[in-house]
């Protein structure tokens, strides 16, 4: 996959089949929007592009900021766009003065100008541009103008809801994760730094990682005990995963994101992980002392085995 920074880079492909939208999580239904892309691309000897934003835009213009939460870092989402076989991906420096530009410019002075397409194929629902101005009429239009289709696919549904970025956002939130990787495609997951922690682990039997995420992503906001593999080194590993404030422990208001690798021994001390969660298996519970947490987490790795 072709990755370009700037319109003006772009080198101009033959039919060139286009999208455009933030594509985060790069969903179920995005899929079905890049498949559909891909076939066509297939069929009439071209390539496709999707076009979308970094920085996110509500970052920029400050719209609910402040509780933004993204379900894949922009690496993420780079590399499940390339897997699933997009050929060309322009990513748009979105700034507050890009903001300003209205639909109709944009696609005109950029999409048209820099990329010639024959083809737009875009979501059932999708707006874009200033004020999110710009929609299917306004790009159907503009092909008869300038002589490209547009391609309006319908919503894609799993277990009869429309799938969005929106609804994976909320069920992450509440701890729902398997709603959330049937809406996805495959499973939600943390990337972070081991961090030094206190340690407690070892003196119950139970040695765990502290992962350092960046809190732009930490959206499983339901504490407890997940079910959850992990990659490291090329491996993958059956794991159990906690995320909360550890109230056995302490008394403070520190999320943390702990996890113990079963069946593995090794110093995992600022190595990067990989959590791909599979299931909540309980809620945050305060133990009266040690031992009836170290109890409790004995019956959780037992679930867990049998789950994985």
């Amino acid at each position: 996959m072709k990755i370009y920074h700037d319109f003006n880079d772009f080198v101009k492909v033959p039919n060139a089949i286009v999208t455009i939208g933030t594509f985060d999580g790069v969903h179920l239904g995005h899929q079905v929007i890049l498949k559909d892309m891909i076939k066509t691309a297939k069929e009439i000897g071209g390539e496709t592009v999707v076009i979308t934003f970094y920085p996110h835009p509500r970052q920029v213009l400050n719209i609910n900021s402040s509780n933004l939460r993204f379900i894949t870092t922009q690496e993420h989402k780079i590399q499940l766009l390339e897997e699933i076989g997009i050929d060309n991906l322009v990513i748009v420096n979105f700034t507050k003065e890009f903001s300003r530009i209205t639909s109709d410019c944009f696609i005109r002075d950029y999409v048209i100008e820099k990329i010639s397409p024959v083809r737009f194929v875009i979501g059932y629902d999708h707006h874009f541009g200033k004020n999110r101005m710009g929609d299917f009429d306004l790009l159907y239009d503009l092909g008869m103008q300038y002589r490209f289709k547009v391609q309006r696919i319908p919503a894609h549904d799993v277990q009869n809801i429309a799938v969005s970025s929106t609804k994976i956002r909320l069920s992450l939130e509440q701890g729902d994760v398997e709603h959330a990787n049937a809406l996805l495609g495959y499973q939600f997951s943390y990337k972070g730094k081991v961090i030094s922690g206190e340690r407690i682990g070892r003196e119950i039997g139970y040695r765990t990682a502290n992962l350092d995420v960046a809190n732009e992503y930490r959206l499983i906001k339901s504490a407890g005990v997940y079910a959850s593999y992990v990659d490291y080194e090329d491996k993958e590993y059956k794991a159990m995963t906690y995320i909360g404030k550890k109230p056995t422990i302490t008394n403070n208001d520190t999320e943390n994101i702990e996890v113990h690798i079963l069946d593995f021994d090794g110093d995992l001390y600022d190595k990067e992980l990989k959590i791909r969660f599979v299931a909540k298996i309980r809620d945050e519970q305060k133990f009266d002392d040690l031992e009836s947490l170290r109890t409790q987490i004995e019956i959780d790795e037992n679930k867990i085995r049998e789950l994985l």
